[in-house]
Parts: structure tokens; sequence; C-alpha cells
């Protein structure tokens, strides 16, 4: 038995191709209308030109796409110059070892990564540099606010009794918890208002900047019979005082005056002695100096 003709294929591509062909139509498309929205930085690309053209022996009097928009080829002048370029390649890497060529491929590799770095690096002293500056400056405010409120504290004869220190941030002062409150107690004490209202008068020259006020203890449990149930509460009592007495005996706006009880948690001195337990318990203000904000 004869075997069957097969079928003559149809005339023309298959159908499929097509539909390939649009896809390439449409990929085209796209990767141009990518490349046309791109900007190009000249002086950039002409120094990436150069490094390549200096390391890897690209050739010259190739075209350039950088300047006026339109591409210049030279290739057909330049495929003499690439058979030779070739060919002595060739013989140069003939003559040497795997080693030697990993070798030239690394150094240009760390040559590279060695020009970014330098980069990153001098990026990285610019900020540093810049953050120096401002803490100068952050500190010199601070030093000048500081020097300000000694000489008030001195005209208003409370100095010995305020201790006054700065960093880039604030000013601080700082008043014995026994000058201010009885024992245990939260109340500011009748004979101590003369010299809190002095302190407010102070704080009046610096109504723009941010106040915050601290109530610190000591680690000695509050007594059972105490109106408190721990350090936390007693150091915020007496912060909480001290703040409500400001604003209603100044002019000094609520807003910008904070208050808080930090306990026995941020101690200044030994808390095994009598005189550490002292000093512990205090009430400190900061004066923010207008560089800085109150975290």
């Amino acid at each position: 038995m004869g075997k069957k003709k097969e079928d003559a294929p149809p005339p023309g591509s298959p159908a499929w191709m097509a539909t390939f062909s649009d896809l390439m139509n449409l990929l085209l498309c796209f990767f141009v209308l990518l490349f046309s929205m791109s900007s190009t930085d000249a002086a950039k690309f002409e120094e990436v030109a150069n490094s390549f053209a200096s390391t890897f022996s690209v050739f010259t009097g190739g075209g350039s796409s950088v300047g006026d928009g339109v591409l210049v080829s030279n290739g057909v002048s330049q495929l003499s110059e690439l058979s030779v370029y070739f060919s002595s390649m060739g013989r140069q890497d003939s003559g040497k070892s795997d080693n030697e060529i990993e070798e030239n491929s690394k150094d240009a590799k760390d040559k590279e990564a060695s020009g970014g770095t330098g980069e990153s690096v001098s990026e990285n002293e610019a900020v540093a540099e810049a953050q120096r500056t401002l803490e100068e400056a952050q500190l010199k405010a601070s030093e000048e606010l500081a020097e300000k409120i000694e000489e008030a504290l001195e005209d208003e004869r409370i100095a010995a009794n305020v201790d006054v220190d700065y960093n880039s941030q604030y000013v601080l002062l700082t008043m014995n918890g026994a000058l201010l409150f009885d024992s245990g107690r939260a109340s500011i004490k009748d004979e101590s208002e003369p010299f809190v209202n002095k302190i407010g008068k102070i704080l009046e020259r610096y109504a723009e900047s941010t106040i915050e006020i601290e109530g610190h203890t000591d680690n000695v449990p509050v007594s059972s019979r105490s109106a408190f149930k721990s350090n936390d509460e007693l150091s915020g009592a007496r912060a909480l005082s001290v703040f409500e007495y400001l604003v209603d005996n100044t002019s000094l706006d609520p807003a910008v005056i904070k208050h808080s009880g930090r306990g026995e948690y941020i101690p200044v001195a030994d808390n095994s002695t009598p005189e550490g337990r002292a000093k512990n318990r205090r009430v400190e203000v900061k004066i923010y100096n207008g560089l800085s904000d109150a975290s």
C-alpha cells in the first residue's frame, strides 16, 4: 500500500509570526520611549568614557550620543584597528599565565572601587564637618546663655543656692530639694516662695525658649505614712508643684514648659552616704538654647 501524500503547508509565514512581530515592535517602541525620557550628564559621561579608554584601551574615533543628541558612528573606519587589536591582545595574553591575567583584572576592579570609596569618604567627611560646626554653635549659644543666667542669679543674690551647668542643648539649673520641700512632701515651703519667685523672674527673660522641670529623689523608699506610693510619684509631684507655681506667679506660657518626675534613676552622687542622698534630692530646670529642641 502506497504512502499517503502529506498536505502541503499553507503559503506564507505561520500565523504566530504576526503576533511575534507585533510584540517585537512594541518592545522596540518601549525602549525608544525610555531612552527619550532619560537624561545624561555629559560631563560624567565623558569622564566615564575616558576612564574606560585609559583602562581597557577602548578605540579612539568612535561615535558619541552626548551633546547634540545625534549618534555619529565611525565604526567602519575602525574595522582594521579592531582586527589589529584582537590580534595583539591574543599575542599578549598568550605569553601570560592565568594568574597574571586574573591579577590584572583584579587591579582594574580595585582602582574602580577605590574611586567610589574616595567619593563616599569625602561625603562623610563633609557631613561630619557640618555636624561639628553645628555642635560648636550650639555649645557657644549655651555658654553665652549660662553666663547671662549666672549674672542674673548674682543680681538676685541667690547664686549660692543654684548650680549652673550647660551642654550643647541647654543650660541646667539645679536646686536642692530640701531648700524647696519638706521631707516626703511636694508642696513648696512658704519660706521658699520668694526664692522661686526670683527663679521665675529670671526665666521670664527666656520665655521664648523651651523650659523643662524635672524632679529627682534619692533611693530611700518613701515612708508608709507618705501620701505618695513611690519616689516616682513624689518626684513627679514636686516637678508639678514648681510648674504650677511658676505658671500662677509669672507670665511664662505653660505651652513652653515641660515637667516630669525622674524618681531615683538619675543620681548625681553616691546614695550610700547622707551627703550623696542630699544631692540626689533635687529639682532641675533646663533652659534650651533655641538651636536645640527638647526631646
